[in-house]
């Protein structure tokens, strides 16, 4: 049996791991309370009661502990990892995994010398039940060879719940790196595509004056040997819609495109998780809701046989190659 522990507590992402783990067989042996995010911590500590709080260190140390999850402040992220592999232990991490090039460089040399397995849980792909389905339509030629992703991630800014170093980009990264990670990460993975190149990226603050360095917009145009993609993030949910954010992917192939509808369909059907397939055959709505995440499972195999079934290591590390990339290139647009 798997046994992990958690290490940082400072978004909520962390409530999918556990939870994803623990369906998959594992056993939580326990978490560090350390956050920036108090309520994050009191909603953990109710919705696990019997987990034991554990000093970060003894969990490092506990030769007993085969995973350490992490969602901690995004720039420490890295560190953390780097610690938890040298002490013979694999990672599954929140996005972004890592906010700098050194980082990222710094993840691969350990990765080389250590043997772990260094995992991001790309959550609106490994925990959206349409995304799962998207991918094996795709690989069973539901709509032809793909040629372009059009991902798009807005999300809802919910001031009084986002601690100071949420506006920072030292701390997050910037918004590509952020939240766009997502979106790079379902380009190659729906493309087939191995690697890529950033044509062309743009960040901006519209609407955030009186916080100068946040970042909220932001947009790349991704291209491989293969096939197109384009992506726009956001911190712009209007306050009617009932949900954190309208969620999108349009995969276009040579005989069809799927649209998921990730977490509402807007005057539509209730729920989430809606798929729409179009193709020479058929024009249907796929309702996605009973689909099985696969990601906890396989990467909890991973662990037990050393493989790479759940993401190879060298797609991790060309997400954030990519990521990086894009943000770093980003030209500065709208309001300063």
């Amino acid at each position: 049996m798997l046994r992990f522990a958690v290490v940082g507590i400072d978004h909520g992402h962390t409530f999918d791991h556990v939870k994803g783990l623990l369906a998959a067989g594992g056993e939580f042996v326990g978490y560090c309370p350390q956050t920036s995010v108090p309520a994050l911590r009191e909603a953990f500590e109710k919705t696990y009661p019997d987990a034991p709080q554990i000093d970060r260190e003894k969990l490092f140390d506990d030769p007993s502990i085969d995973v350490i999850c992490i969602s901690a402040i995004p720039r420490d992220r890295a560190g953390l990892a780097i610690r938890a592999m040298k002490a013979g232990k694999d990672v599954m991490t929140d996005k972004p995994g890592v906010t700098t090039f050194a980082q990222l460089e710094e993840v691969k040399r350990t990765v080389a010398e250590t043997g772990r397995i260094f995992s991001i849980c790309f959550s609106e792909r490994h925990c959206v039940r349409s995304a799962v389905k998207a991918g094996k339509l795709v690989r069973e030629g539901a709509i032809g060879k793909v040629i372009q992703t059009l991902g798009v991630g807005p999300h809802r800014l919910q001031l009084p719940t986002r601690p100071d170093w949420f506006f920072d980009p030292e701390y997050f990264g910037g918004i590509i790196v952020d939240i766009a990670s997502h979106q790079v990460d379902q380009f190659l993975f729906y493309t087939g595509s191995t690697s890529g190149e950033v044509i062309a990226s743009s960040i901006g603050n519209f609407g955030m004056p009186e916080k100068p360095a946040f970042q909220d917009f932001g947009e790349v145009l991704l291209r491989s040997d293969r096939a197109a993609g384009y992506v726009r993030v956001d911190w712009f949910t209007p306050e009617a819609l009932p949900t954190w954010g309208d969620g999108r992917l349009t995969i276009l192939g040579t005989e069809g495109y799927i649209e998921l509808r990730k977490y509402i369909d807007i005057a539509g059907r209730p729920g989430k998780d809606h798929l729409f397939l179009v193709n020479g055959k058929e024009m249907t709505h796929i309702d996605c809701s009973d689909e099985k995440l696969d990601y906890f499972d396989a990467f909890t195999a991973d662990v037990g046989n050393r493989t790479q079934t759940a993401m190879t290591q060298e797609h991790v590390f060309e997400v954030c190659r990519l990521s990086l990339e894009a943000q770093t290139k980003a030209a500065r647009i709208g309001a300063r």
